[in-house]
C-alpha cells in the first residue's frame, strides 16, 4: 500500500461532517465518539484525538497493531499514525476532542515533560483513568463547551488554548503515574526509545544525524534505527524530522522573525535548503503557510 495515498484525517475533513461545536481550525469537541468520523479504511491522522471512553467499547487499530478500549479509558490518537477498523459496541458512550497538530504545538510548546509524556503515548494510546480523573477530564470539556459557544469573547481562542493547556497538564500527569508507576516495567527497547526522543527535544535544532543521537546514546546507528522503529513504527530520521517540522510551524505561524533569522536559528544551510525542507514535509512554502 502506498501510504502516501492515504486520505487524511483533519480538522477539515471533519468539520465537513461535522457542525458542532469548534473554533476555527483549532478544536472540535463531540459529545459523542459516535459522532466522530471514524474509519474502517486506513487513515492517516492529521490531527490529534483525545477520547474518554464513558461506557461500551471501542476496538481499533493503529500502525496495524489491535486496540481495545473500555469504560474509564482515554485513547490518544496522533499525527502520522495510520488508523482503522473502528469498532464502537452498541452502548458505547463518550467524548472527543479533536484539535489540530498546530495548536497542540502551541499549547506544549517549551514543556518538553509535556513532549515527552505524550510521546510516551503514541507507543501506550489508551490508558485507564482514575475515578476521579474521569470526573476532571469531564469537567474540562463541559468547561470547553460553554467557553467554545460563547462567540462574542474577545479572548476566545487563548481562554480555550489556556482550558485544554490545564487539561493536558492532568492528563500528562495520569500518563507520568502510568509511565512511572505502571503496570509493566519498560523494556529495554522502551527504555532506548524514551533516551532518544529526549535527546531530539533537547537538540534537533542543530543535530539531525541519526549517528549523532546513536553516539550520545552509545550504541550503532543501525540497532538505534531498529529499536526506534520497531518500538514507535517510525524511523529515527523520521522523528527528527517531526520535531523540526513541528518547530518550524511554530515559528512561521506565533512570531514575526525572518525566514532568514528561521533558517539560521533552526541551522539549516539557507533558505532555499528550509523552503525544500518545510514543502516536502507540509505540502507548501514557508510563506504560504505564514499567510495561510
Amino acid at each position: 500500500m502506498d501510504l502516501k495515498s492515504l486520505n487524511e484525517i483533519s480538522i477539515a475533513s471533519v468539520k465537513k461532517v461535522y457542525d458542532g461545536s469548534f473554533i476555527g481550525d483549532s478544536i472540535i469537541l463531540f459529545d459523542e465518539i459516535a459522532e466522530v468520523p471514524l474509519p474502517q479504511e486506513p487513515r492517516r491522522m492529521d490531527c490529534l484525538l483525545l477520547a474518554l471512553c464513558l461506557k461500551g467499547e471501542v476496538s481499533y487499530s493503529y500502525d496495524t497493531v489491535g486496540v481495545n478500549v473500555c469504560p474509564n479509558d482515554i485513547m490518544i490518537l496522533h499525527e502520522g499514525q495510520i488508523t482503522d477498523h473502528f469498532h464502537l459496541s452498541p452502548d458505547c458512550s463518550g467524548i472527543a476532542i479533536v484539535m489540530s497538530y498546530e495548536f497542540f504545538s502551541e499549547i506544549i510548546q517549551g514543556v518538553h515533560e509535556l513532549a515527552s509524556l505524550f510521546i510516551f503515548s503514541r507507543t501506550h494510546p489508551v490508558f485507564t483513568l482514575t475515578p476521579k480523573e474521569v470526573r476532571t477530564i469531564l469537567a474540562y470539556f463541559n468547561a470547553l463547551k460553554q467557553k467554545v459557544e460563547e462567540r462574542d469573547h474577545h479572548f476566545l481562542k487563548d481562554t480555550v488554548r489556556s482550558l485544554v493547556m490545564t487539561m493536558i497538564y492532568d492528563l500528562s500527569n495520569a500518563l507520568y503515574r502510568i509511565q512511572h508507576l505502571g503496570f509493566k516495567k519498560q523494556t529495554r527497547a522502551e527504555a532506548i526509545f524514551s533516551s532518544f526522543i529526549k535527546l531530539v527535544e533537547q537538540h534537533f535544532r542543530t543535530e539531525r544525524r541519526v549517528s549523532w543521537y546513536a553516539d550520545q546514546l552509545g550504541l550503532s546507528a543501525k540497532y538505534l534505527a531498529e529499536t526506534v522503529k520497531m518500538v514507535s513504527h517510525q524511523k529515527p530520521n523520521e522523528w527528527i524530522d517531526y520535531f523540526v517540522t513541528l518547530e518550524l510551524r511554530v515559528l512561521l505561524r506565533n512570531t514575526d522573525k525572518s525566514i532568514k533569522e528561521i533558517t539560521n536559528e533552526m541551522n539549516f544551510p539557507n533558505q532555499s535548503f528550509l523552503g525544500k525542507f518545510f514543502k516536502e514535509h507540509v505540502g507548501m512554502s514557508p510563506s504560504k503557510y505564514r499567510r495561510s
